[in-house]
């Protein structure tokens, strides 16, 4: 089976989907994700009123806004983060409350879909690709609420999760490399890069043109360099900090279990002993970075550490 080597696709949304001229790409993929036809409006700015260091480090990678005028935020996500499902729900709150104005009525405010590409296990499960939505069912009866009719005139919908943020975890690595549908083979070119000739999903004949590597230029050929050793880099020192603080944590934990003298004393030991050694590999991390004169705020993103802990290394 033949195969094409593409440009990774975080850095096409940064560098080469952003033109209108290449929006059949993402309309592609949102549309074989989301299972209708998707035509997008407008690609919004995704980093406005960032007021904190923490809402800076909670951007996506891009959010667009649909003809149908919902706004549809993609993040893809590299790092391993144990609060991740927070994040992306303080996300769409921010979406929403940066779309409605102070005066406006409740009713205007719009629907968030968030889609999430992700290159870590997060959570337990075996399917590689959920779906998350609100939905209110009675405890008695088990029917779902639905909207009344009046509220249905007004909003073109019959169930509350029609207007609540709904979540999409695509869980990449989890993917078998069989494609047994259309959006199997946009994971497929998620996961390695590469576009089957016999892939026919929406978008991905337009992705092949434009994400070429052969096809880019010099200077986005030498960024689509550096981003990919930025990649590596950042994989690398999490390894690193994961294992300093892992091995730490196991010494620290067995010494302060042996001195309890019993077999729970031993195991508080141990998980205690590696939280510290976690931090402390955090730490060390950071100021390995801070040493190297990397920037603040790209520090506190790698170690989430505050920009205080970071000032104080």
């Amino acid at each position: 089976m033949n195969k094409r080597k593409l440009v990774s696709f975080d850095w096409a949304l940064k560098r080469l989907l952003r033109s209108k001229a290449n929006y059949e790409v993402l309309e592609g993929f949102l549309s074989e994700l989301l299972k209708e036809d998707i035509e997008i409006l407008e690609i919004l700015e995704s980093e406005s009123n960032r007021d904190s260091a923490r809402d800076k480090s909670n951007r996506v990678d891009m959010k667009v806004r649909n003809r149908k005028q919902e706004i549809i935020l993609i993040e893809i996500q590299y790092e391993r983060e144990f609060d991740y499902l927070q994040r992306i729900l303080f996300a769409t709150a921010k979406a929403i409350t940066e779309h409605i104005a102070e005066a406006e009525p409740y009713a205007n405010i719009v629907k968030v879909i968030s889609i999430n590409i992700l290159y870590f296990d997060l959570g337990h499960g075996e399917d590689y690709v959920y779906h998350g939505k609100t939905q209110f069912r009675g405890i008695h009866y088990h029917d779902e609420l639905r909207l009344n009719n009046k509220q249905q005139e007004l909003f073109g919908k019959q169930y509350p999760h029609e207007l609540y943020p709904e979540y999409y975890l695509l869980k990449v690595n989890q993917f078998d490399d069989v494609a047994r549908d259309s959006l199997d083979e946009w994971i497929y070119f998620l996961k390695n890069g590469e576009i089957a000739e016999g892939f026919r999903a929406k978008g991905l004949a337009r992705a092949k043109e434009i994400l070429d590597i052969m096809h880019l230029g010099e200077e986005e050929r030498r960024s689509y360099e550096w981003h990919r050793e930025e990649l590596r880099y950042q994989a690398s020192m999490y390894r690193s900090s994961f294992f300093d603080g892992r091995m730490e944590g196991k010494k620290e934990g067995l010494e302060e279990g042996l001195e309890k003298g019993i077999e729970k004393g031993i195991e508080e030991g141990r998980e205690e002993g590696r939280e510290e050694g976690m931090e402390k590999g955090k730490k060390a991390t950071a100021k390995i970075m801070k040493q190297a004169g990397e920037p603040t705020e790209k520090i506190m993103k790698y170690t989430q550490l505050t920009p205080e802990e970071v000032e104080a290394l």
